[in-house]
């Protein structure tokens, strides 16, 4: 009897040992055995509550105007050459200003290529973007939002508004964006920014406008920013800023950043100055603006003081007058100070600029000024203004 007690326990015992032994070599070897029993024991006692999808968007989405308008939004690919050395001082990239290339581009020791963005804006293949993206570009790639590469060829550029137009030729093209209107933006409005920052593909960005008219800031020559806290990011340059209609009311420009990054603090150029621009280029080759060959200069308080001007006067001290230019042929004199164009006032450099620009070479400039105290009206005829001379980092 007692032998056949300890022959069960040993049977028993071994048993116990063998399941045991498999049970650590399931749990070594092939654990997902064992947590999928427990996973599926789990899901049959949790009660889980999910929604119903009615195929409606959700509440204030704009998912629709990115529908419309993303597919015009191309991503721009350019290089140049290898640079020649520059002579004399360093870069000032390191600068907390505003960012045109939004630093990415290499060192200037390698061959150089940089990324930007572009909107198709007529089924032709007009694209819209910005001068310093294609600026000196030896090979201008266009990316379509269907994964086409074609090559671009640019139409022309403006640098002082930094607008460039380009034109590719393939088959079914995207439809075009929409341009919208500058009257309807508001102040506070919600808009979009379409582009490709950093290289990362297509992304959309929402904000508000932050402000309009911006100038004074010193980015182009002639300055008329929509402002926005829409985060704009290297490689946006030349992208779409749109409405939540889906309509195209700027193209992305600048940045103001000390660290190459979006701070909240960007900049458009407003579609209406795009589309003017563009127009030009298409008709012309080129924008021809005004111009009559004088030398500006703000006045400050101590300056006024020091002529002689009654308080508070508004207007421009043309400290030089070039010889034998329009101006000079006018009868404008260095010293004069300017004061209105055609009757309307002139409060400083910035507005002079945009005043003669917007007058046509060839046509009748009347010019009111101040002349040792006396106010004399002059009539200058206005020429082409000059081509500015391309900057090394610009």
């Amino acid at each position: 009897m007692h032998s056949s007690l300890q022959k069960y326990w040993l049977l028993f015992a071994q048993t116990v040992t063998v399941m045991l032994a498999a049970l650590f070599i399931v749990a070594t070897l092939k654990p997902e055995w064992l947590s999928e029993s427990r996973v599926g024991s789990l899901v049959d006692t949790v009660s889980l509550r999910e929604s119903n999808y009615d195929g409606q968007l959700s509440p204030g989405s704009y998912h629709e105007a990115v529908k419309r308008s993303m597919p015009a939004v191309v991503n721009i690919f350019t290089s140049k050459a290898k640079p020649k050395p520059r002579k004399g001082g360093g870069s000032n990239s390191a600068d907390p200003l505003f960012k045109f290339f939004f630093g990415d581009q290499p060192p200037e020791e390698e061959p150089s290529s940089s990324l930007g963005s572009g909107v198709l804006v007529s089924p032709e293949g007009y694209i819209l973007t910005n001068h310093h993206v294609i600026s000196d570009a030896d090979d201008i790639d266009v990316a379509l939002s269907d994964g086409r590469k074609v090559k671009a060829q640019v139409i022309g550029s403006d640098p002082e508004t930094d607008i460039a137009v380009l034109k590719i030729e393939a088959k079914k093209l995207p439809t075009p964006i929409t341009l919208g209107k500058v009257e309807s933006v508001h102040v506070g409005d919600v808009v979009l920014a379409i582009g490709n920052p950093f290289g990362v593909g297509q992304t959309v960005t929402s904000g508000i406008v932050s402000a309009l008219g911006r100038d004074h800031v010193g980015i182009n020559t002639f300055e008329n920013f929509i402002q926005t806290d829409a985060a704009i990011n290297p490689g946006n340059s030349g992208g779409a800023l749109i409405d939540t209609r889906g309509n195209l009311i700027g193209i992305n420009t600048a940045i103001y950043s000390n660290n190459g990054g979006s701070m909240g603090i960007g900049f458009a150029i407003p579609i209406n100055l795009a589309k003017q621009v563009m127009e030009s280029i298409l008709s012309n080759g080129s924008v021809t603006r005004g111009w009559i060959g004088v030398e500006p200069q703000n006045l400050s308080k101590e300056l006024s003081e020091s002529l002689g001007l009654p308080v508070n006067t508004e207007g421009v001290l043309l400290s030089g007058v070039l010889e034998g230019g329009p101006a000079a042929r006018g009868g404008v004199k260095p010293g004069d100070v300017l004061i209105a164009v055609n009757g309307n006032p002139t409060k400083d450099v910035r507005g002079l600029l945009n005043q003669i620009a917007q007058i046509s070479p060839g046509n009748q400039a009347k010019l009111t000024v101040l002349r040792k105290g006396k106010e004399i009206e002059l009539i200058a005829q206005t020429g082409k203004r000059p081509r500015p001379k391309q900057q090394s980092n610009q």
